[in-house]
């Protein structure tokens, strides 16, 4: 079997010009394709990996799909910009590598956590993530402190029992908190917003729901400590990125800290991963399967966090496709603690970029049964969209 040609695609949506998920289809010779994505969904950077992508396509025609390692290793060490490589190198290696999984499991007509080595769980259990950003069909921003408590106790009714906010992300007004506001030691005023909107929401649920507090990397070391300290009486389930993804500041803040500390969807490859490891800086790692080198590298990271007792949530916030393969990854490795369920998750226009709508049941994850990673790209998607094939 040979790869014939790739699909790279942008999709398109109306409603949110800063969403903009890349993905791939890969095409063979023997009339199966595969679907993968390059985690870079959001904000500013997409473009890049949409070029990435189709440099990286042209090195992989006539190339056999079931062979992954020798792709993934060619892809990584015959492209300049691939060893030691960021963002965009790692997202494109992933739509890949993603897509030749999916091929491989329709190859051997198996879902693709059969060749990762079979499920080690059938239900997943999930968080409710990003509820500062409301948690519907609508994003509607949390100011108020019972905006939270009301977003979380939506979620917990949904039969969530793990929820996460920034409760640093939107100031009290219309706007967005700013660097100026969130660097170097806050402010009382500062810190009373945060554990305001913190109170009310375990106030809210009680005292059997677990809170996740997620920080984006916006405050440094010293605000980010300020805000751990304040919120350990509230038993908080972990930290996450706290500050700039760094290991010897992510160590810093972990020692001075009573609580996980969790990061990951800002570092790459296992070689970026190491040094976490090897200082015991991170209690749970976020990798994002669609931009840390795929499946197959996304394998090896979780093996490797294992081997220091480092627990697995992935990081998913792109389309359908990120989740279905997150899922399969998830349920075999040994380390999983948690899956995050993304409030884009929920908007009909991230929905109708694929075929089937995966969602959670009280709070649990069903991994997807159909060969491959078990979801595709629909119709609407590859009618809306601007792609470029490579032959």
């Amino acid at each position: 079997m040979k790869i014939t040609k790739v699909d790279i695609i942008l999709l398109g949506t109306d409603v949110r010009p800063d969403w903009r998920p890349i993905v791939c289809r890969i095409y063979t010779d023997e009339g199966i394709y595969g679907d993968g994505e390059a985690a870079m969904a959001y904000d500013m950077g997409a473009p890049g990996a949409f070029g990435a992508l189709q440099d990286f396509s042209r090195m992989i025609i006539g190339m056999d799909p079931l062979d992954n390692e020798v792709i993934w290793d060619k892809l990584y060490r015959s492209s300049f910009w691939g060893q030691n490589g960021g963002p965009v190198t790692f997202s494109a290696i992933s739509a890949i590598d993603i897509a030749l999984w999916d091929i491989k499991g329709k190859y051997f007509n198996v879902p693709v956590y059969k060749l990762l080595g079979g499920k080690k769980r059938d239900n997943l259990r999930c968080y409710a993530s990003q509820l500062q950003f409301g948690w519907g069909e609508v994003r509607i921003p949390a100011r108020k402190p019972e905006d939270y408590a009301a977003n979380a106790l939506k979620a917990v009714k949904e039969g969530y029992d793990a929820v996460k906010f920034d409760f640093f992300l939107y100031d009290e007004e219309n706007g967005f908190f700013t660097d100026n506001d969130r660097l170097g030691i806050l402010g009382k005023k500062s810190l009373k917003i945060v554990e305001k909107r913190l109170k009310a929401v375990r106030e809210a649920v009680g005292p059997d729901v677990d809170i996740i507090i997620e920080n984006h990397s916006y405050t440094d070391a010293q605000s980010a400590i300020q805000i751990a300290k304040l919120a350990e009486k509230y038993d908080i389930f972990c930290f996450e990125e706290p500050t700039t993804p760094y290991p010897k500041i992510t160590k810093y803040v972990s020692d001075k800290i009573n609580m996980p500390l969790a990061s990951g969807e800002r570092i790459y490859s296992r070689w970026q991963y190491a040094e976490y490891f090897e200082l015991n800086a991170i209690q749970m790692i976020q990798p994002d399967f669609g931009n840390c080198g795929g499946i197959t590298e996304g394998k090896k990271i979780c093996d490797m966090a294992y081997a220091y007792d480092v627990g697995v949530q992935a990081h998913i916030c792109a389309s359908p496709l990120s989740t279905a393969a997150a899922l399969h990854l998830e349920c075999v490795i040994p380390n999983f603690v948690i899956h995050e369920h993304h409030a884009v998750c929920l908007t009909p226009y991230n929905k109708k970029y694929c075929k089937y709508d995966y969602q959670p049941v009280n709070g649990k994850y069903k991994v997807p049964e159909l060969p491959g990673i078990g979801n595709e790209l629909s119709d609407w998607a590859l009618e809306n969209c601007i792609k470029v094939t490579i032959e």
